[in-house]
């Protein structure tokens, strides 16, 4: 999608901004954001130099609700659970708006385990996850091979997870950018919220929050020392806030880049498919997951680190390779196509920043949304976080208040201001 230059933002309405809202950061986040914004009639400016070039590039969007589930994380849970169900109406949405398909695969995921030690620890995360109500089912091993028969016969143990399923986020981050600037349809679950016209995307980083003399956010400075004025101003920018300026006074959001590196394979040319459905394990405790592509690519990842490394690990790429391959023997016999690394925004207890933000006063910052800090669950989460983001700048209740509330009350932004945050959950 071009950029369109600041000259061709309207001019001022009443508010005396240019757009309703801008929103800082076109990854899927906030591109997705920005659509919702559009379709509920407000018109929207996205900041960002290079859309979805950051973490959703990496990405291999697992929308896994249930095999993503981790210890000591329960308040992520309902997060998790609610945005998987919302997936299938708002990609049905998308792709009807976009014109062309995201890459959603219903096909079920599978975990294993290589050794004894893996097998007693997926039966004991297994018994968390069916404490709160998730379907994990045990295979036998001949079973998960006559399903996906590239699995090793070493395995110790298998388990079917039916509601774990997938979405390609490099064609999401494409329909996305399509359906910001095609003709809207009309959308029946909106109530007729109309249409805010084609989405600007102004391709400059955004260097600073724009105030006026009371406090409210009206809009972005970008680096060139333009601005984008806004009634509304929604900040995703990844792990990249911290080089915001602008943002009120005591604003703390403590963020870490998380870097992930990750592979992509395929198949020499003529050769079947590699693997039909996702296939996570463990490899001598080590996590490690395979995800299949319509196009017989296969993504391999699960490396976590924070060691200021921009670029992919050596040692990152070797564990990937070894482990993927002692899940599925098959890997050593594809084409490595793409190494790459990107930072994921992780905040102290992994959960996103969601809300408004407040000023020392205790009082909402007019104008100011942040929705940021996604870490390993941005794909999976961005039906519910463009949702929310929309009603939060709108005002419009959702289908379930009493629901949203309890989600904004867990990402709520400010929730470290009362307490000193531990330290990071390193859990991958």
């Amino acid at each position: 999608m071009p950029a369109v230059p600041l000259a061709a933002l309207p001019g001022p309405g009443p508010s005396g901004a240019a757009v309703d809202v801008a929103v800082v950061g076109a990854g899927l986040i906030g591109l997705a954001t920005a659509w919702e914004l559009r379709r509920r009639g407000r018109s929207v400016a996205v900041v960002d130099p290079d859309p979805g070039s950051g973490a959703s590039r990496a990405a291999a969007g697992m929308l896994a609700p249930v095999s993503e589930v981790q210890y000591q994380q329960e308040p992520l849970y309902p997060l998790m659970t609610t945005s998987a169900a919302e997936y299938p109406a708002f990609v049905a949405a998308l792709e009807r708006a976009a014109g062309q398909p995201v890459g959603h695969r219903t096909t079920e995921t599978l975990v294993c385990g290589v050794d004894a030690a893996d097998r007693q620890a997926l039966a004991d995360l297994r018994e968390l996850q069916l404490r709160h109500g998730m379907d994990v089912q045990p295979l036998p091993l001949r079973t998960a091979r006559a399903l996906e028969p590239a699995l090793s016969p070493r395995l110790s143990a298998a388990f079917r997870i039916p509601g774990d399923h997938q979405v390609d986020p490099r064609r999401l981050v494409a329909a996305l950018l399509a359906a910001l600037t095609a003709p809207l349809p009309s959308d029946p679950a909106l109530d007729g919220g109309g249409d805010g016209g084609p989405v600007r995307l102004v391709r400059e980083p955004a260097a600073a929050l724009q105030h006026d003399a009371r406090g409210a956010v009206t809009g972005v400075v970008l680096a060139g020392g333009q601005e984008v004025a806004a009634a509304e101003t929604v900040l995703s920018p990844g792990a990249g806030l911290g080089a915001l300026a602008g943002l009120p006074v005591g604003c703390r959001l403590p963020m870490r880049p998380v870097h992930g590196d990750i592979l992509r394979a395929r198949p020499p040319a003529g050769a079947p498919e590699l693997l039909e459905r996702t296939v996570r394990g463990l490899v001598h405790g080590v996590p490690v997951y395979l995800v299949p592509r319509a196009d017989g690519t296969v993504v391999i990842g699960a490396t976590s680190r924070e060691d200021g490394l921009d670029g992919a690990s050596a040692g990152g790429v070797f564990r990937l390779l070894r482990d993927a391959q002692a899940l599925v023997p098959g890997v050593a016999d594809l084409e490595l196509a793409e190494v790459m690394a990107r930072a994921r925004p992780g905040t102290p207890d992994d959960i996103p920043y969601l809300g408004r933000v407040r000023a020392d006063s205790g009082e909402p910052v007019a104008g100011l949304v942040v929705s940021t800090g996604y870490f390993r669950h941005g794909v999976l989460l961005t039906p519910l976080a463009a949702r929310l983001a929309a009603q939060l700048v709108t005002g419009e209740p959702g289908a379930d208040p009493a629901a949203d509330a309890a989600h904004l009350a867990t990402t709520d932004p400010h929730r470290f201001d009362l307490q000193i945050a531990g330290p990071p959950n390193r859990s991958i």
